[in-house]
Protein backbone atom coordinates (compact mmCIF):
# COMPACT_ATOMS: atom_id res chain seq x y z
CA UNK A 1 0.00 0.00 0.00
CA UNK A 2 1.42 3.35 -1.02
CA UNK A 3 1.98 5.85 1.78
CA UNK A 4 0.93 9.33 0.65
CA UNK A 5 3.06 12.11 2.14
CA UNK A 6 2.42 15.79 1.49
CA UNK A 7 4.70 18.62 2.53
CA UNK A 8 3.14 22.00 3.14
CA UNK A 9 4.95 25.30 3.46
CA UNK A 10 4.04 28.94 3.06
CA UNK A 11 4.11 28.95 -0.73
CA UNK A 12 5.21 25.44 -1.72
CA UNK A 13 8.48 26.38 -3.45
CA UNK A 14 11.06 25.39 -0.84
CA UNK A 15 9.24 22.15 -0.11
CA UNK A 16 9.39 21.16 -3.77
CA UNK A 17 13.18 20.78 -3.63
CA UNK A 18 12.91 18.66 -0.50
CA UNK A 19 10.22 16.53 -2.15
CA UNK A 20 12.59 15.71 -5.01
CA UNK A 21 15.26 14.58 -2.55
CA UNK A 22 12.74 12.48 -0.66
CA UNK A 23 11.63 10.85 -3.92
CA UNK A 24 15.23 10.08 -4.85
CA UNK A 25 15.82 8.36 -1.50
CA UNK A 26 12.51 6.47 -1.79
CA UNK A 27 13.54 5.21 -5.24
CA UNK A 28 16.96 4.11 -3.97
CA UNK A 29 15.34 2.18 -1.12
CA UNK A 30 12.39 0.99 -3.24
CA UNK A 31 9.90 2.46 -0.77
CA UNK A 32 6.24 2.53 -1.76
CA UNK A 33 5.56 6.22 -1.14
CA UNK A 34 4.01 9.13 -2.98
CA UNK A 35 5.51 12.48 -2.02
CA UNK A 36 4.36 15.92 -3.14
CA UNK A 37 4.20 19.52 -1.91
CA UNK A 38 1.46 22.11 -1.57
CA UNK A 39 1.18 25.61 -0.23
CA UNK A 40 -0.61 26.06 3.08
CA UNK A 41 -3.66 27.19 1.10
CA UNK A 42 -3.76 23.82 -0.70
CA UNK A 43 -4.04 21.67 2.41
CA UNK A 44 -7.86 21.62 2.48
CA UNK A 45 -7.99 20.33 -1.10
CA UNK A 46 -5.75 17.30 -0.51
CA UNK A 47 -6.25 16.38 3.14
CA UNK A 48 -8.58 13.45 2.44
CA UNK A 49 -5.99 11.82 0.15
CA UNK A 50 -3.05 12.05 2.57
CA UNK A 51 -1.60 9.65 5.13
CA UNK A 52 1.08 12.01 6.45
CA UNK A 53 1.07 15.81 6.32
CA UNK A 54 4.46 17.37 7.02
CA UNK A 55 4.63 21.07 7.76
CA UNK A 56 7.63 23.18 6.91
CA UNK A 57 9.22 24.92 9.91
CA UNK A 58 7.99 28.30 8.65
CA UNK A 59 4.36 27.19 9.16
CA UNK A 60 4.86 25.25 12.40
CA UNK A 61 2.30 27.53 14.07
CA UNK A 62 -0.38 25.64 12.12
CA UNK A 63 0.34 22.23 13.64
CA UNK A 64 -2.08 22.32 16.57
CA UNK A 65 -4.76 24.11 14.53
CA UNK A 66 -4.61 21.45 11.80
CA UNK A 67 -4.52 18.57 14.28
CA UNK A 68 -7.69 19.89 15.86
CA UNK A 69 -9.37 20.65 12.54
CA UNK A 70 -8.64 17.19 11.10
CA UNK A 71 -8.82 15.12 14.29
CA UNK A 72 -11.55 12.91 12.80
CA UNK A 73 -9.41 12.00 9.80
CA UNK A 74 -6.69 9.34 9.81
CA UNK A 75 -3.95 11.77 8.69
CA UNK A 76 -0.78 12.14 10.79
CA UNK A 77 0.42 15.75 11.05
CA UNK A 78 3.85 16.90 12.19
CA UNK A 79 6.44 19.61 11.65
CA UNK A 80 9.62 18.80 9.74
CA UNK A 81 12.80 19.07 11.78
CA UNK A 82 14.22 22.53 11.00
CA UNK A 83 17.81 21.28 10.62
CA UNK A 84 16.80 18.54 8.17
CA UNK A 85 14.64 21.05 6.30
CA UNK A 86 17.43 23.62 6.09
CA UNK A 87 19.86 20.99 4.81
CA UNK A 88 17.23 19.61 2.42
CA UNK A 89 17.94 16.17 3.88
CA UNK A 90 15.31 14.14 2.07
CA UNK A 91 16.54 10.87 3.55
CA UNK A 92 16.16 12.06 7.15
CA UNK A 93 12.80 13.72 6.55
CA UNK A 94 11.37 10.63 4.85
CA UNK A 95 12.72 8.25 7.48
CA UNK A 96 11.26 10.40 10.27
CA UNK A 97 7.90 10.62 8.49
CA UNK A 98 7.64 6.86 8.15
CA UNK A 99 8.34 6.21 11.86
Amino acid sequence: MTVRIILACAVGFSSSMLVERMKAYANEEQLDVFVDAVSEEGINKIIDQVDILLLGPQVNHMEEILKEKYKDRPVKISVIDSMAYGLMDGKKVLKNALK
